[in-house]
Order: C-alpha cells, then sequence, then structure tokens
C-alpha cells in the first residue's frame, strides 16, 4: 500500500490525516489550537504551540492508522494562509506571536497606502484588494514593534514566513526556508504575473528582501523531514494555501470549475486555469495551485466570518452547548422570522470590503427567538456565499468565461444539510458535496503525490472524485431575488453603524 500524510494547519485546529493512493480516509489526527485576543479587532495564535500540536497530530494519526515512517511516500502541507510569523533564523524562536489573517490591527498602515494612491498599483501586481487581511502589512508591523526587529531583518538574521514556511522550516530541522506559488500570492509582497517576488512593493512596505523564503511551485520536492521526528526521513512533496489545496482536492482543475469551503470563513474559488482574470465585482485574483512551470489562476472571494458564527452563537450568545446542536435549533422554526444576520465581527470581506462594518442582527420582533437567530445564523452563510458566486458571475460573463453551472462544497459546515438545501436555493445551481469532504487536506496530498509520481496526470485524479449528494434548488428564482434584497439592505445597514 501507498500512503500519503496530510498535514492541515487551520485557524481552529491543526490536523492530520493518512490517505491511500484512491484518496480515501485511512486515519486522522486533530488538536485546537488557542485564539489569542490582546485586544478588539487583533488576533494572534503562538507559533510555537502551531508546530507542536501539528507534529503531534501526525505521529498520532501514523498510530492510528498503523504504519511507520516507511511506508508514508510523501507529506503535503496545506495551511490557514495570510497568518504571519517572523522568527530567528540561528535559534528558530519566533519574535513575535503569529498574526491571524483575521487580525486587523494594520488597516491604519493599509488607509495611508489607499491615501498615497496606491491600491489600483498593488491590485495590478499582486491581484488583491489593498487590505489588512493580507501578509505584507503584518510583517511591516513585527518588524516596526518587537525592538530591534528591523535591524536584525536587514541584517539576513530573520525570517518571515505564513504557516506553510513555518511548518516546513520545523519539519527540515531549519534547513529549508520556501513557500509555494499559491501562498505567496496571498502576501501583498509577489507579483502574480511575473512569479516572483516585487522589489517596488518591498520598498512600499519597508520588507527588507533578506526575510523571504524561496518560492515554487506547489507540486515540489520542497525537502525532507528531520529524521529524527519520524524515525527516519520523508520527503515533503507539496504545499499550496488551504483554498488552493481545496480546490485542487475538488477536482476543479479546468476553467470555469468553482468550490466553496464552509470553514471559520468561507472561501469561494474557480479556476481559470493560465488566465489572469481581474475582478470588476470586489473578487480578488489569486494563483491557485501550481503543477509544473505553468502559471495557475483562479478568482477568489473570501467571506471572514462564515462557521465562525456558529462559535459565536455556542461561546457569545450561549445558544447552543455545541456546534452540531445548531442544526436542530435552527429547524425548530419554518424559517427566520424575518430576521436577517450580518456576522460582520471583523468587517466584510468580498464583495463588500468594509472594514468598518459590524455585526447586526435586524428585523427583530416580540416573536423572535433563538431559534430564529440560529436560523439567521446559518442563512448568512449562504448569503455571503451567494453574493460572491453572483460577483463571480459578473466577472465570469465579462470575461466571456462560461457560467458556473454547480458548485462543489467542503468544510465542516457542508455536512449541515439545512445549509447546504437552502443555498442551492440561493444560487439557482446543483450544491454539490463530495464524498471525500476533507478535500483541503487531500489536496495536499494530491499535490505531495503528483510530487513524488504516485499520480501521472490531472485527469488520473479527476477519476477519483466522486459526489456523495448534490443539492438542487427548490426555491423560486424570484423568492430567492427577493430574499437577497433583504441580504443586502441589512448588509447597508451593518456598514453603516
Amino acid at each position: 500500500m501507498t500512503y500519503l500524510l496530510a498535514l492541515d494547519q487551520g485557524t481552529s485546529s491543526s490536523r492530520s490525516i493518512v490517505f491511500d493512493r484512491a484518496g480515501r480516509v485511512v486515519a486522522s489526527a486533530q488538536r485546537e489550537l488557542r485564539q489569542i485576543y490582546p485586544q478588539p479587532g487583533w488576533v494572534e495564535h503562538d507559533p510555537m504551540e502551531i508546530w507542536a500540536n501539528q507534529l503531534a497530530t501526525a505521529k498520532d494519526a501514523l498510530l492510528r492508522a498503523g504504519i511507520s515512517a516507511s511506508e508514508v511516500k510523501a507529506i503535503g502541507i496545506t495551511n490557514q494562509r495570510e497568518t504571519t510569523v517572523v522568527w530567528n533564523r540561528r535559534t528558530g524562536v519566533p519574535l513575535h506571536q503569529a498574526i491571524v489573517w483575521q487580525d486587523r490591527r494594520t488597516e491604519p498602515d493599509c488607509q495611508r497606502l489607499r491615501d498615497q494612491g496606491q491600491a489600483a498599483n498593488i491590485q495590478e501586481r499582486t491581484g488583491l484588494v489593498l487590505d489588512a487581511y493580507f501578509s505584507g502589512t503584518k510583517v511591516g508591523w513585527i518588524l516596526d514593534h518587537v525592538p530591534g526587529a528591523r535591524a536584525a531583518a536587514e541584517c539576513g538574521e530573520l525570517a518571515f514566513g505564513t504557516i506553510d514556511s513555518w511548518l516546513l522550516w520545523q519539519l527540515t530541522g531549519g534547513r529549508v526556508h520556501a513557500t509555494d506559488v499559491s501562498n505567496a500570492s496571498r502576501t501583498m509582497l509577489f507579483n502574480i504575473r511575473t512569479g516572483q517576488w516585487d522589489s517596488e512593493l518591498l520598498n512600499l512596505l519597508q520588507v527588507p528582501p533578506q526575510l523571504l523564503p524561496q518560492v515554487f511551485p506547489s507540486s515540489h520536492v520542497f525537502g525532507e523531514t528531520d529524521a529524527s521526528l519520524f524515525g527516519q526521513s520523508i520527503p515533503i512533496a507539496g504545499i499550496a494555501g488551504d483554498q488552493q489545496s481545496a480546490l485542487f482536492g475538488q477536482a476543479c482543475f479546468r476553467k470555469g470549475l468553482a468550490k466553496n469551503t464552509y470553514g471559520t470563513g468561507c472561501f469561494l474559488l474557480m479556476h481559470t486555469e493560465s488566465q489572469l482574470q481581474t475582478s470588476g465585482n470586489g473578487l480578488i485574483s489569486t494563483r491557485a495551485a501550481q503543477v509544473g512551470a505553468g502559471p495557475q489562476y483562479a478568482l477568489e472571494g473570501s467571506v471572514f466570518i462564515g462557521g465562525a458564527v456558529v462559535q459565536w452563537l455556542r461561546d457569545g450568545l450561549r445558544a447552543i452547548d455545541s456546534s452540531t446542536a445548531v442544526q436542530a435549533l435552527a429547524q425548530s422554526v419554518p424559517d427566520s422570522g424575518g430576521v436577517v444576520f450580518v456576522p460582520a465581527f471583523t468587517g466584510l470581506g468580498a464583495p463588500y470590503w468594509e472594514p468598518e462594518a459590524r455585526g447586526a442582527i435586524v428585523g427583530l420582533t416580540r416573536g423572535t427567538g433563538l431559534g430564529h437567530i440560529a436560523r439567521a445564523a446559518l442563512e448568512s452563510i449562504a448569503f455571503q456565499s451567494a453574493a460572491l458566486l453572483g460577483a463571480m458571475g459578473r466577472d465570469a460573463a465579462a470575461g466571456q468565461s462560461a457560467p458556473i453551472t454547480e458548485l462543489r462544497v467542503d468544510g465542516g459546515a457542508c455536512v449541515n444539510d439545512l445549509l447546504m438545501q437552502f443555498q442551492a436555493d440561493l444560487l439557482g445551481v446543483p450544491v454539490v458535496r463530495p464524498k471525500v469532504v476533507e478535500t483541503t487536506a487531500l489536496g495536499a496530498a494530491y499535490l505531495a503525490g503528483l510530487g513524488t509520481g504516485v499520480y501521472q496526470t490531472l485527469e488520473e485524479l479527476e477519476s477519483l472524485w466522486q459526489p456523495e449528494r448534490t443539492f438542487l434548488p427548490t426555491m423560486s428564482p424570484q423568492r430567492a431575488a427577493e430574499l437577497m434584497a433583504q441580504w443586502e439592505h441589512a448588509v447597508r445597514q451593518a456598514t453603516l453603524a
């Protein structure tokens, strides 16, 4: 048997999954990741905790699978993107907590750049909207707020990386400082047209080039694990940011194929192959996972608060005891009773890009109960995703691309049948859930398998993808349009707030 080990380091947990050659889950292990909130709008993780948890889950997964390192052909890494770590090259010790993608502390820096007229320049080079979401301003913040950091960076003593680079460094015993094109394209420092770090952007954001990792295709032998970790070395042959990895794991290799991942946030990506398509509707252009020398692109829309709204119902409102209880509470009422929930806890992402928006629950009456609020919370995930798909459809039409005819889904919340049916109703297209919903980890495993000869072609991987259930729209287009209009009205209220 041939096995592949995927390390899936996410925002709320670290997981490791062992897959067989057919893409079936053999064993998995998971540990929650502590969330650190130093002040409102700030979100941090402990990089050493990330590493310890990820290594522990990898060992646990191998143990549960009953296999040794010698039976693992390769390791693939997929990771929460944009989250930023700076560490000392000699000691491997981080200078500061990791600044998470959700963190808004650098919004004033972004506003200064907007005031300088740099937004269009940055988008032209990176495909990204100028926003605190991305890594570039986070790096600058660490260098400016940790004593001596900027001088050390300019002397080449420090390393910057997104979480993939941090794990790769640790796995290889500090021998490899690298990343892949998909993660590099999320830093606001990488030119997605040339495939290189952009010297003008580095100067603009005051990031010394000595900090940066080497950039390779996503399917590539980056290095080998230190033999002390698993008893022998294992090739690390695939790296991709979590959403590009999920796109790959969903076998969306062709233009017009789209997937939505329902995780902490929601991330809708549509493959555009070798065509860099720019958005006129608030989406971003990004590098897709790359196999071989040719660049691959995607259009993306990011919802900052997706499944995290269910966590808020549990931990903030204390309306439920566990996240799994939300469907039963939502189904205790026939509909939301006119309640609309805009979960703009950290601003609104695509297609709105309103960093100052704040959460709002509108349409409350004396008859409103927790069931209505829970249902509105679930529906907010579908509303935000529908807004993204609408923007993507308009971009596809403008670029003379084929319309999206189905949406492939994955992530923890996609197992919620109520949510998936409502999503299909709003979109008016089938929503397809695959048999293996762990597509983020699966994408990393596939990339590693391609990099080590386990698989030979993309067509081979396409043949492995299988649907588990298809949700067909049952709502009239007129009713769906009415509901979307209610949503947009609530968004305007949240933005004014």
